[in-house]
């Protein structure tokens, strides 16, 4: 497993909102913290639709709709996944 170098911000990801059930077990209310390095638990389809946005999060990139949280879904749209992410002041 990769070594986290602590570069960046910290972003803290919730599940907000489940139609259907999720194979991997994810259940609205789940809190992970997540970077570049680390998955926080999530299974590796919700990691790797959320990477993207991640990447930009945690190396001080700027959407421009320009806030600092951002709203991504799971790509098995029956049973749509969605979670918030959000950059931490920690």
């Amino acid at each position: 497993m990769a070594r986290d170098p602590m570069f960046g911000r910290k972003i803290k990801a919730e599940v907000t909102g489940l139609k259907g059930q999720c194979n991997a077990g994810h259940k609205v209310g789940d809190k992970f913290e997540v970077s570049c390095y680390n998955t926080g638990g999530m299974c590796g389809f919700l990691y790797h639709a959320i990477f993207p946005t991640l990447n930009v999060m945690q190396f001080e990139g700027n959407y421009p709709w320009g806030t600092d949280e951002a709203i991504v879904n799971c790509p098995d749209s029956y049973n749509l996944l969605t979670v918030k992410l959000w950059r931490t002041e920690e």
